[in-house]
């Protein structure tokens, strides 16, 4: 063991003092010698005990009680890991911890520091190494499979990754290739900032990227650690000339694409190091809209307290911030803000300095004069806003009156079109009396798009060990997050969302039933929970005794259960059958193992089954079949952008990031579920005595549905895609009602991206009356569109066809024209011609977890030119899970936000693998994980997915 020793030497010194007397006599005195000095404090001494070697499962004491102190006592123990995967320790700040040994794969060290403190302040450090072996006897395999990034993702050449080897794209001259639409993953950083890697010391303060874009054409950068850190955006023409920009100081900055052409895209790391996002899409895409105009040459600015006063101190600061940056003060004053203007036309080379630092020589790059005033002038406040004595500057907006703005991110919520639903909402957009029940992990409820939304809950889970909140169940679900792939993503926010987050607020998006209320009930902890812990969520939901010894004061009238797990229980079913009797509809995803065996509580009689669809309405790679399936709805596609937004195809709901508050893309059937959910809440909105019979002859009549897969019902779709604007014209038709209608025919999607490998998409036609398409054309040569199953009126589903041949290398778009005698619908069509780019999220970690313990056991490396193939070899035989992700920021920690991440079967709902033997054939889907940031950020802070084990230098 090592030990850290102090030695103390302390040297007294007497001093005598003699007084002579004269005069044929003397006398003297001697003085009082001085008291000693006090010995110097010694450091304590840190024992962390003997080295140990345990079997996966045991629970592991280290004992630090050994420490002490040679003249004092020790005030304080502080145990820490120091190396091997991550574990949980019991009792960090006490003399003994304890852990349970995770199971491994092999032979694996975990390495532990104990810092002990004495009561003088005096510290010192001990470690220890705990080795868990392989139980003898213990059968091995192999394990291998495919990473496999979504359509159209890429990544920045070079990152922060200590295994990547980067390849340089700092200047307009080294900039990189890229595709249109393409969802991207980079890494900025100024140097000396940001976590330590590559790319710490020298920096990285600028990314370069070669495109062809289209007129009106958005590109959005997602700034990951916005809080830490501040990215800019830069559009430049192919001379280098900037002809647009965005310098905010948020998540979050876009610039339009003025018309066709090919350009250069910059990322400009202004202060820190961060992750980012970029995502170039078509002209649909959510967040369309102009930079806020501003007043050239003016800030409002507050000032720290010691600067803001009127005595002589805080005006020479003041002064010195002005004469700083050629500032003068105008209006406000003390305790309230200051509009400061800038001097510019006499303004001095010092002052433009001092304001733009390096940015100086890029003002020159910018033709436009009134462009160059603007960014001059945020960049001022930007500068201003670091000084000392400065709270805050901001620019001096120009605001305009306008009507209540739509949800920004509406416009990809492509999931609604696709079921019919903003014609339902002509009629109802919900009813505070609907009551929805979301039994999951948990809700957010600052979240500021689910405010309002909400009635009183409760939180079931019971076992300590997965409710992280320190208590067993209590009246509050709040969903306080974890580690692991599913609760990471705030599985229940993003669910309720789905359901009824707020919309026509002007911000995020909107829930299926927005006038309607959320019941948010915990009963999933970390990773999972109990049967018996579900089964008292349902019982609360329904005002029936259970655990709590409460009720809500209002029952819900539909219960979503997006979970399962469970094998058949009578007692179960004879629960939903008690459920029902009280007029309650309960709906369930069907799962999503790909298989066509019986989930539950989804194949329960009385429970609606919801298996999923992707924007083609086609069947999910990932869903549940089988005889129990229901009804189909939009669960998503992570690994495809086949509407060109610039974004994968998952369904966009309320969330967290590491930063704060977020709308996230998840795929899955717990995502399809809430779909129903929510439809059903709009049909007891306008039927509010609707009972779960009723609902089922409704399903079964197909007057809920479009149709799908063969006639009739069917083991994939159920009864079919659930129609929010027939579901809710039924529920009407059973009180004799129909809605005043304005006949209108609507598209299933408006944007078909064919990218550089489809030849043919689909699309569907509906119509919310009688209503006859006319006729279908294109304004281009290459597109070509051709009925795959109409009825007489037109209506139905359209294939829309390619003709590549005699296309040049660019980036094409084409419109399609349905003319109907209700109205005229346009769509997109987009297309790249030439050599595809390979898709390439970089360097992926891939973690073999324990799902008991949550730890990770083994770590595979996958790239690109490996066509992303992964092995563990020699595994021992046992249960686990597997995630895969990016760490281009390098903190040792993959899924962050801007990073890519996946789990098997899907980052929804991993699935555990019973490894007996050897297996080849796993498939991990990965993608970007997209924040999209609210505009009223209240700033949460998440945990990431999963450490990482170190890797090699550049990856060997």
């Amino acid at each position: 063991m090592r030990y850290l020793h102090a030695t103390a030497c302390a040297t007294f010194i007497v001093s005598l003092l003699t007084a002579c007397g004269g005069g044929g006599g003397g006398g003297g005195s001697s003085a009082a010698a001085p008291a000693p000095s006090p010995a110097p404090n010694q450091a304590p001494i840190a024992e962390a005990g003997a080295n140990l070697s345990v079997n996966p499962g045991s629970v592991v004491t280290l004992d630090g009680s050994d420490s002490r102190d040679p003249d004092g006592s020790i005030a304080s123990y502080a145990w820490s890991q120091s190396g091997g995967p991550q574990v949980d320790l019991e009792g960090a700040n006490q003399p003994s911890t304890s852990f349970t040994a995770p199971n491994v794969s092999r032979p694996t060290d975990f390495s532990f520091l104990l810092t002990v403190t004495d009561d003088e302040g005096s510290s010192a450090s001990d470690s220890v190494n705990v080795r868990v072996e392989v139980p003898e006897g213990t059968s091995r395999v192999r394990l291998s499979g495919t990473v496999t990034p979504a359509a159209g993702h890429d990544r920045d050449s070079d990152t922060n990754d200590e295994g990547e080897r980067p390849l340089s794209n700092d200047s307009p001259g080294q900039a990189q290739p890229i595709s249109n639409p393409v969802t991207l993953g980079g890494y900025v950083n100024q140097p000396g900032q940001g976590a330590d890697g590559p790319l710490s010391l020298a920096g990285d303060t600028d990314d370069f990227f070669r495109v062809n874009l289209l007129q009106g054409q958005q590109v959005t950068l997602l700034v990951a650690d916005f809080f830490e850190a501040d990215a800019d955006l830069f559009l430049l023409d192919s001379a280098g000339v900037v002809v647009d920009f965005s310098v905010d100081t948020g998540e979050l900055e876009r610039v339009t694409v003025p018309q066709d052409g090919e350009y250069l895209i910059n990322v400009f790391a202004f202060t820190g190091g961060t992750s980012y996002t970029l995502a170039i899409g078509s002209n649909n895409a959510a967040f369309v809209a102009s930079a806020p105009d501003i007043v050239p040459w003016q800030a409002v600015v507050h000032y720290q307290p010691d600067t803001d006063g009127n005595d002589s101190q805080a005006l020479s600061r003041r002064e010195s911030i002005e004469r700083r940056l050629g500032t003068r003060h105008r209006r406000g004053g003390e305790g309230r803000a200051r509009l400061m203007t800038m001097r510019s036309t006499d303004a001095s080379d010092e002052h433009r300095r001092n304001r733009l630092g390096t940015l100086l020589a890029r003002t020159a790059t910018i033709a436009d004069e009134q462009q160059r005033t603007r960014l001059e002038t945020l960049y001022t406040i930007k500068a201003m806003s670091r000084l000392p004595g400065v709270a805050s500057a901001e620019p001096n907006y120009r605001l305009k009156a306008h009507a209540i703005p739509n949800d920004e991110a509406y416009p990809i919520q492509w999931h609604y079109p696709l079921i019919q639903l903003p014609t339902a909402w002509n009629t109802t957009v919900g009813s505070p009396e609907a009551i929805v029940a979301v039994i999951d992990t948990g809700i957010l409820s600052a979240h500021p798009d689910l405010a309002g939304q909400l009635v009183p809950g409760y939180d079931f889970v019971s076992p300590l060990d997965l409710a992280q909140d320190g208590d067993g169940i209590d009246p509050n679900p709040e969903d306080p997050g974890g580690n692991s792939p599913a609760t990471a993503s705030f599985h229940g926010t993003h669910v309720a969302g789905t359901v009824a987050a707020r919309g026509n607020n002007g911000i995020g998006g909107a829930g299926v039933a927005y006038g309607a209320r959320i019941m948010p009930i915990r009963a999933l902890g970390e990773d999972s929970g109990t049967s018996f812990d579900v089964n008292q969520a349902i019982r609360f939901a329904a005002g029936l005794p259970n655990d709590s010894g409460t009720v809500p004061a209002q029952p819900a009238s539909v219960i979503n259960l997006s979970l399962g797990g469970g094998g058949f229980s009578q007692a179960e079913q004879n629960l939903v059958n008690e459920v029902r009797s009280r007029g309650i509809v309960v709906v369930a995803s069907a799962g999503n193992e790909s298989t066509a065996a019986p989930a539950y509580p989804a194949s329960y009689d009385g429970v609606i089954s919801v298996s999923a669809v992707d924007l083609q309405r086609r069947l999910a790679g990932y869903s549940n079949t089988g005889s129990r399936i229901d009804v189909a709805a939009p669960g998503g596609d992570g690994s495809v952008d086949l509407n060109g937004d610039g974004y994968p195809d998952g369904v966009l709901s309320t969330g967290a990031s590491g930063n704060g508050f977020t709308y996230r893309f998840l795929s899955g059937t717990s995502m399809a579920a809430p779909h129903v959910a929510g439809v059903i809440a709009l049909m007891q909105s306008v039927n509010p005595n609707l009972t779960p019979d009723q609902v089922d002859q409704l399903l079964r009549r197909g007057e809920l549905t479009d149709d799908l897969g063969a006639a009739g019902r069917d083991d994939r779709f159920g009864h079919g895609l659930i129609n929010a604007e027939k579901a809710v014209r039924a529920a009407l038709a059973l009180l004799g009602e129909q809605p005043d209608i304005v006949a209108l025919v609507s598209s299933s999607t408006n944007s078909l991206n064919f990218g550089r490998e489809l030849d043919t998409l689909e699309f569907t036609l509906s119509a919310n009356d009688q209503a006859q398409v006319l006729g279908i054309t294109t304004d281009v040569p290459w597109l070509a569109i051709t009925p795959v199953a109409t009825d007489s009126n037109g209506l139905g589903t359209y294939a829309a066809a390619l003709s590549r041949g005699d296309l040049l290398e660019g980036i094409y778009r084409g419109t399609i024209t349905v003319t109907a005698d209700a109205n005229t619908l346009t769509l997109q069509a987009l297309l790249a011609v030439g050599q595809a780019l390979e898709t390439d999220v970089g360097l992926v970690y891939v973690l073999l977890l324990d799902p008991e313990t949550d730890t990770v056991v083994d770590q595979s490396l996958a790239r690109a030119e490996d066509n992303y193939r992964f092995v563990f070899e020699e595994t021992a035989t046992g249960r686990y899970q597997i995630a895969a992700g990016t760490d281009i920021d390098n903190d040792l920690f993959i899924c962050d936000p801007g990073e890519a991440c996946g789990a098997f079967l899907t980052l929804d709902q991993p699935l555990t693998v019973e490894l007996d033997r050897d297996r080849g054939d796993i498939e991990v889907p990965i993608e970007y994980l997209i924040a999209i940031p609210t505009t009223n950020d209240a700033g949460r802070e998440t945990a990431t997915l999963k450490p990482r084990l170190p890797a090699p230098s550049n990856g060997r």
